[in-house]
């Protein structure tokens, strides 16, 4: 199916939070033929999320609980996925976008765990209850949550995986959307304890507080975000005059959500093209 590029505009505003379904859908229907077929097209299948099975022998997947001082309940839970093997491993901070951990990031987690890291998937949403199993429920959550305390919890997920007994010691950080924007802010936060970081179509840390930052930065970009975008020139000329190395890549002929595989926005080529970079990335700065 064809999706109207008005359509795609309209579930972009939606999966930020500016719409809600209902306004989503009517204003679909209201701007194009179609628009209401296209709309629900567009809602997330995770059935074709699933990658890499929960039973794949390649990787042993559990949820955990750890502290989290400062949070929103003071203990977090995550999706935690180890390859086979005695370890220790790299490990690799998985973050999701603003609707908790969804079936998508879960599968992101055992892709990282067959390439070889220790996967922590942290979800945003266990001091709400966790992931509601569905993604309008749980970005109504994540959007109820105090977003310090919250970016609170992912840090200490970070802490919580890089001293991990099966971690070698060395970390890395990738996220998704929202989870972008807390790949700067552990880079920013956590200084040397970072190694590398990979964020996709994220917003970018403050350009005053890049001087902070020490972990090396692969930047994924889709080609048509306007938004996310225009914040990031300002970026990258901070982190080129502080010395921080850095890689932007965008691609031709995408929107934001490329990676997801759930919704028409997946563009295979692309997400191909940028998880190939990505594990590639973090086994030089992770080794």
């Amino acid at each position: 199916m064809t999706i109207d590029p008005r359509v795609f505009d309209l579930y972009d505003e939606y999966c930020h939070g500016r719409l809600d379904r209902r306004e989503f859908l009517l204003r679909a229907a209201a701007v194009a033929v179609g628009g209401l077929t296209m709309a629900q097209a567009l809602l997330p299948r995770y059935a074709r999320a699933q990658t890499v099975s929960f039973t794949d022998p390649r990787l042993k997947a559990q949820y955990v609980t750890y502290p989290s001082p400062g949070g929103n309940a003071g203990t977090m839970r995550g999706y935690l996925v180890q390859p086979a093997g005695a370890g220790p491993f790299p490990a690799l901070l998985v973050i999701h976008e603003n609707r908790g951990l969804n079936p998508y990031i879960e599968d992101v987690a055992r892709r990282a765990a067959v390439e070889g890291f220790l996967a922590l998937a942290p979800d945003g949403l266990a001091p709400a209850g966790g992931y509601p199993g569905n993604d309008d429920d749980g970005r109504a959550l994540q959007t109820g949550l105090d977003q310090a305390k919250l970016r609170t919890d992912m840090l200490n997920s970070a802490r919580f995986l890089k001293t991990h007994a099966l971690c070698s010691g060395r970390l890395g950080a990738t996220g998704f959307c929202w989870g972008g924007g807390v790949v700067g802010f552990l880079a920013v936060t956590m200084g040397a304890d970072l190694q590398a970081g990979v964020p996709f179509y994220g917003a970018p840390p403050d350009s005053a507080d890049v001087t902070r930052i020490r972990a090396p930065l692969l930047v994924h970009l889709a080609e048509d975000d306007p938004r996310i975008n225009a914040l990031w020139p300002e970026c990258e000329a901070a982190l080129q005059a502080s010395g921080v190395r850095h890689e932007v890549h965008a691609y031709p002929g995408t929107r934001h959500g490329f990676h997801n595989n759930s919704t028409p926005r997946y563009d295979e080529e692309a997400a191909r093209l940028a998880w190939e970079r990505t594990v590639a990335f973090f086994r030089e700065h992770l080794a």
